[in-house]
Order: structure tokens, then C-alpha cells, then sequence
């Protein structure tokens, strides 16, 4: 009141703009006088005009509005899902793939926000990482050929699916069927680079080659996709990558699909309590878009 009073001069003016009636806008400063203990107005002629103390408080009163005008511009950007900072966990595939370029998009793109933050974990940590509330959104895969483990208190939304190749040298490459694509049986007597065994990519090597009626005779153990390819291309052993890996494969490698197919599904997951987060609606829309086409394009390049 004493902000729009020293705007406009008069209580009637005041009144009008705060849609009160003189006489309760008297009452107010008159029980503030008393709270304060000062007066707070002296009459100017027609005008009434702040006393020290009254301007004091008026000024208060500017930047209380004025932060009040923020908190609403903050919370309208919050709801068109433009502010606000999320903490993402994803697997490393998908954190320099796709995530990444979701991020790019939302710090350079013409709809600027919200902020990011990364984890960069696989899909059981991150998973428990949600659960416990350390990140805002999951990254995670499940292999068709290895039974996924349900989290009910979560929401899942599918992003992509992948293919996975058979990597070899391209001079010890399968015969391909007429699809093109390769019988991991061929593959019996080979040398093999598989994942780490705790992680769900070295069961689905396991799963894969069983189905083909082998074990695999592992001779070198790699978590990053990178290293097996280099591993590859210097025909040390075979393996089994997912499409996505392979963006950036060395050269001398065969890349083939399998005869017997075997797909990489990406999730990401939220709790049930974001699924009307305008921001995260927005995160997951992108990272939706993001996948579907980097699966294409590296389709088309391979």
C-alpha cells in the first residue's frame, strides 16, 4: 500500500489500484503506524506524503513486487517446461549420443532451458540412483535375449531400439545369408571380446552364443564399446555391439546383423511423482527424437 501510495499521492488513487475502498486502505496504514510505531504519511496539501520512515517501507514494498513479478515468471517458465535444472543418469552410449545432444539443444536452441546435469552410470545404478532420488531421469536398456528387472514405482518411457552386430574383420567375416545378415554358429572356434561379466551386455553375449549352440572363449574383457572395436579391427577376437556403438568404429571391420536377431532397448525412467513435470515432458521428448534419429542415421552409415 505504502509503495502504490508514494506512486500515485492520494488514498483514493491507492485504493483503485490495490481494488480496495479508501477507508480499508486508511485502516491498513493506520494499524502499520502502530506495528512500526512511526507515522508513516503526512498530509502535502490534497497529497499525502511519505514521512522517512514511510519511505523506508515503500521501498521494501517496490522490491517485495518486484520479486513477487520474478517468482511468477519462474514458475510460468516452470510449468512450459523451460527452467529448472534435471539430474540425468545414463549408460555411456546413450550419454554420448543422444543425451548429449538433447543438452546441446536445450543450451543453444531457440527455446533455451531447462539445465542439465549428468551422471554417467549403468542401467542398474542409475535405476537405483532414481529410486533413491540422487537423479530426476534414467537412462537404461534391456536386452530382447535377457529377461528386464520391473520397477513397478517407476514410470518407464521407451526411447529406441537397436540392432546388435557382430563385429569382426572384414576379411574374417561370416558368409552373410541373403538378408545380409550373419550365423553367429560360424563364430564357434573364434576368439571372442566380450563386456564385463556383471553387466547385462556380457549376458546377452552369453545368451546369444548359447542360442547358437556355443560358449564363446572369451580373451579379453572390455566395458567400453570403443575398446572391443579396437580390439577387433586388430583382429584379437569378435563381438557383439549395438548399433549405436559403432558410430565411430575404426577401420577393417565387418558389421553384420544377426541371423538370429538380437535388439537393445532404451527406456528412460522417471518416478511417478514428475509425470506432469512440464521440463521433464520436454527432456524426454527430445531425447525421444534424438535417439530414434541417431538409430537411423547410423543405420544408414552402416
Amino acid at each position: 500500500m505504502l509503495a502504490q501510495l508514494q506512486r500515485l499521492g492520494t488514498i483514493a488513487a491507492a485504493a483503485k489500484a490495490l481494488h480496495l475502498s479508501p477507508p480499508a486502505v486508511s485502516m491498513q496504514l493506520a494499524a502499520l503506524e502502530r506495528e512500526v510505531g512511526f507515522a508513516l504519511t503526512e498530509r502535502n496539501g490534497r497529497r499525502l506524503a511519505l514521512t522517512p520512515a514511510g519511505q523506508v517501507l515503500a521501498q521494501h514494498g517496490h522490491d517485495i513486487t518486484d520479486l513477487v513479478s520474478v517468482a511468477e515468471m519462474e514458475i510460468e517458465a516452470l510449468r512450459q517446461g523451460s527452467a529448472g535444472t534435471y539430474r540425468i543418469a545414463a549408460f555411456p552410449t546413450a550419454a554420448r549420443s543422444y543425451v548429449t545432444r538433447t543438452w546441446q539443444q536445450l543450451r543453444d536452441g531457440p527455446l533455451v532451458g531447462p539445465a542439465l546435469r549428468l551422471t554417467e552410470l549403468e542401467p542398474d545404478r542409475a535405476t537405483a540412483a532414481l529410486a533413491c532420488g540422487d537423479v530426476d531421469l534414467a537412462i537404461t536398456h534391456a536386452y530382447s535375449n535377457v529377461p528386464s528387472v520391473a520397477a513397478p514405482a517407476l514410470l518407464a518411457t521407451p526411447l529406441v531400439s537397436e540392432d546388435v552386430l557382430l563385429a569382426t574383420t572384414a576379411h574374417a567375416a561370416p558368409t552373410p545369408t541373403r538378408s545380409g545378415a550373419a550365423r553367429l554358429q560360424e563364430q564357434t572356434s573364434s576368439d571372442w571380446v566380450v563386456p564385463h561379466a556383471e553387466l547385462a551386455c556380457a549376458e546377452m553375449v552369453q545368451r546369444a552364443c548359447g542360442a547358437a549352440g556355443f560358449q564363446p572363449t572369451v580373451v579379453a574383457e572390455a566395458t567400453d564399446f570403443s575398446v572391443q572395436l579396437a580390439l577387433v579391427a586388430a583382429g584379437i577376437g569378435v563381438a557383439l555391439v549395438p548399433r549405436l556403438a559403432v558410430q565411430h568404429a575404426p577401420e577393417g571391420l565387418r558389421l553384420q546383423p544377426l541371423q538370429q536377431p538380437v535388439q537393445r532397448h532404451h527406456f528412460a525412467l522417471i518416478r511417478r511423482s514428475s509425470y506432469n513435470d512440464a521440463g521433464i515432458r520436454r527432456i524426454l521428448e527430445l531425447l525421444e527424437d534424438n535417439a530414434s534419429r541417431l538409430v537411423a542415421q547410423t543405420a544408414a552409415d552402416t
